[in-house]
């Protein structure tokens, strides 16, 4: 069966986050180093961004690169970095439509890398398709975090009362309060975990799990994954006669 033939177009799901999970593995198993592997799945993010541009996704969110991730070889730190920069590539956003946006804890990026993802972030602003947002050195709990500091910093200055904080405030404080949350959350690779990622966004989202390694997640493995996601019943605490 053909997932993309099988799709409904009328029950694409809003936000789609993925966990790109198994680049190493992958790399390892062709015999090769890791950054092979992240190479390859560099390459994989332009194939799902334009499938799910093209499927009608309005925000597509990427782990990209943990806080925690700062704690790897620092050779291995350095590729990503330089890859990261390298894979940028603004004519396909430009083409598809793309607006590009990043969240995570961006002062701990080196200064070329930064530079050039404002610059990327800046050429496709004024782009009306979907969002594609790289959670980069992003964690939830540095997010959340950072979040109450903020939130408790306007209560000792007088600008928030205490009795007026609600889910809304904390929703308004944290990285991804420009998007709705996700309504799907895929990861590859065969981990059956979320690894610190959109913890407080995900409380009501579908998960998805699969063994295949990010490098070979194509676009029939991203439509399998939206069709798996259409033939669930979403209730958010009702019953199904409810809904």
């Amino acid at each position: 069966m053909l997932y993309k033939e099988q799709i409904d177009k009328n029950r694409i799901p809003t936000h789609v986050a993925i966990i790109m999970d198994g680049n190493g593995r992958w790399a390892k198993q062709q015999g090769q180093a890791r950054s092979f592997g992240h190479q390859a799945g560099a390459e994989t993010v332009h194939v799902v961004a334009e499938e799910a541009a093209r499927l009608g996704v309005k925000y597509l969110t990427l782990y990209t690169f943990s806080t925690e991730n700062w704690n790897r070889p620092v050779d291995e730190v350095n590729a990503l970095m330089a890859l990261l920069m390298d894979s940028l590539e603004e004519e396909t956003f430009m083409k598809n439509n793309i607006c590009f946006r990043i969240i995570g804890d961006t002062t701990k990026l080196p200064a070329e890398v930064s530079a050039r993802l404002n610059q990327c972030i800046e050429h496709t602003s004024a782009n009306t398709g979907m969002c594609l947002t790289l959670a980069l050195s992003y964690s939830s709990k540095w997010e959340i975090t950072d979040a109450v500091q903020r939130i408790a910093k306007e209560v000792q200055d007088g600008a928030l009362a205490v009795s007026d904080i609600t889910d809304k405030t904390i929703d308004e404080h944290l990285c991804t309060n420009y998007m709705p949350d996700p309504d799907l959350l895929i990861r590859t690779g065969g981990e059956l975990r979320i690894s610190n990622y959109l913890l407080w966004q995900c409380a009501y989202s579908e998960f998805y799990f699969c063994e295949t390694f990010w490098p070979d997640f194509k676009e029939e493995e991203f439509c399998k994954a939206i069709y798996d996601y259409q033939q669930r019943e979403r209730r958010f605490g009702k019953t199904s006669e409810q809904i």
